[in-house]
């Protein structure tokens, strides 16, 4: 390798990220809409509870009418059906298990959202019961 590629290689990854540095006025350590307040906390939980969760799981009823019935006409009344039909059935199988795992995640996700304020009053409580604990050396 010659000391003028090793040269390039330096300052391009120099350019890629630098640690030492503040992150800049306009933010950079997280998302800008992340909710961390208690009422955007409160507001996320109740978006997913009043909008996510009834959504997806009018979207996923949509689905189960029309696939099932896709299935019913491409499988023959004869037992001589599209091979569609099938792999329809599978592909919503497939499917309606990844909604329920949506679904689950979301009421989880909702449920933490709503636990968070309670799980640090919590510990700030235990905090500052161990931080009053009477020392030895108080009785002195």
């Amino acid at each position: 390798m010659a000391w003028d590629e090793w040269d390039r290689i330096k300052a391009d990854s120099s350019a890629q990220m630098r640690l030492n540095q503040l992150a800049p006025a306009s933010g950079g350590g997280g998302a800008p809409d992340l909710a961390s307040t208690p009422a955007q906390k409160k507001a996320a939980a109740n978006a997913i509870e009043k909008h996510l969760e009834p959504d997806t799981k009018k979207a996923g009823d949509t689905a189960e009418e029309s696939t099932g019935a896709a299935v019913r006409e491409f499988s023959g009344k004869d037992g001589e059906g599209w091979d569609t039909s099938p792999a329809l059935k599978k592909a919503h199988e497939a499917w309606e298990k990844q909604v329920k795992a949506l679904m689950g995640r979301l009421g989880s996700e909702k449920s933490a959202l709503r636990n968070t304020s309670i799980l640090f009053q919590n510990n700030d409580s235990g905090v500052a019961v161990r931080a009053r604990q009477s020392s030895s050396l108080d009785k002195l």
